[in-house]
């Protein structure tokens, strides 16, 4: 209601002015309905056109036009009074036409940056900078800052906006666990701004035509040359599918992790009781499951436990174990 309110007064408004303050007649007065009425026009013109667009045409028109006073000075510069006389005579097509030149210019290379923009971070790949893309999943996860602290990353953390605009929806969740998740991903994200030796850039594009967040990752990760940082197992894969290195939270953890080796003592406090009959379980300081044989009758004690074997897979390891005694 409030728009038809402001287009109604800008359409009386013009004649209004025209009449009591330029020419108080009905001639003044179609001439301002007339340019009230072009006004509107142009609104609802400009309410059908991206911002950016508009900005760009702006911005092409005042290049024109700048580019048309270079050339007048450069014509008055010649001393020839005859064709300079010629070339002022058309000044105000000369202006209109380097105007709309450079508004055409503007408007149909305009789409062009966002290939020019891809090719400058090409540009920088094989200069050196080593981009790594930031997934959701890693994020939210946290363990990215301690790594770029402790300087096991370099070059350029980048961050899609969709992969934000996804953190964002996470925090305004209703679901008190997916907001939970969502906020502390911002959270580790405002860290990683913190930090001065990985810098984290935050880049505008998306993919329309790809459908999920994944394979967004993994296209931009193949377009940019870079590689993609996840805790993700799934899109772990459909990167190693795609050709896209990846590199994997999990598996850095899991190849720090302290090596244990059969037959080897080492104290555990244990937690629960097992699924097998006697069976206690335990865990490292690292998290690492160990299964405890014969430690059921132990449970919320610390013992001494001999190691018998070692289950490595791809979603973490398990430690076997036989109680040899109380500590």
């Amino acid at each position: 209601m409030g728009i038809w309110i402001f287009r109604l007064a800008v359409v009386l408004g013009c004649p209004a002015i025209v009449y009591f303050q330029i020419t108080p007649n009905p001639k003044g007065l179609a001439v301002g309905a007339v340019v009230g009425l072009v006004i509107v026009g142009l609104e609802f013109l400009v309410a059908e056109i991206n911002l950016l667009t508009v900005i760009a045409g702006i911005l092409g028109t005042v290049g024109g036009i700048i580019v048309a006073k270079i050339v007048d000075y450069a014509v008055f510069q010649m001393g020839n009074e005859s064709l300079y006389r010629v070339w002022d005579k058309y000044a105000v097509l000369r202006y209109f036409a380097f105007g709309a030149l450079g508004a055409i210019i503007a408007l149909r290379k305009f789409p062009e940056l966002d290939d020019l923009d891809r090719d400058i971070r090409k540009i920088g790949k094989r200069r050196g900078a080593d981009m790594k893309i930031l997934d959701t999943s890693a994020i939210i996860d946290g363990r990215v800052t301690d790594i770029c602290e402790t300087r096991f990353f370099s070059g350029v953390l980048i961050v899609p906006r969709f992969i934000l605009q996804e953190l964002h929806h996470l925090a305004d969740s209703p679901d008190a666990l997916k907001r939970a998740r969502g906020r502390r991903g911002l959270d580790i994200l405002a860290r990683l701004q913190e930090n001065s030796e990985v810098p984290v850039r935050i880049l505008d594009r998306d993919l329309p035509d790809v459908p999920d967040v994944d394979g967004k990752v993994v296209r931009l990760a193949q377009d940019m040359g870079a590689k993609v940082v996840t805790t993700d197992f799934n899109l772990n894969k459909i990167a190693a599918l795609e050709g896209v290195p990846c590199l994997n939270v999990n598996d850095l953890s899991t190849a720090l992790k302290p090596v244990v080796l059969p037959g080897e003592s080492m104290p555990i406090f244990v937690m629960k009781e097992g699924k097998e009959r006697e069976q206690g379980i335990g865990y490292l300081d690292d998290g690492t499951m160990v299964v405890i044989e014969d430690g059921r009758r132990s449970i919320g004690k610390r013992i001494e436990v001999a190691v018998t074997s070692i289950l490595q897979n791809p979603s973490g390891r398990m430690i076997f174990g036989k109680a040899k005694g109380e500590k």
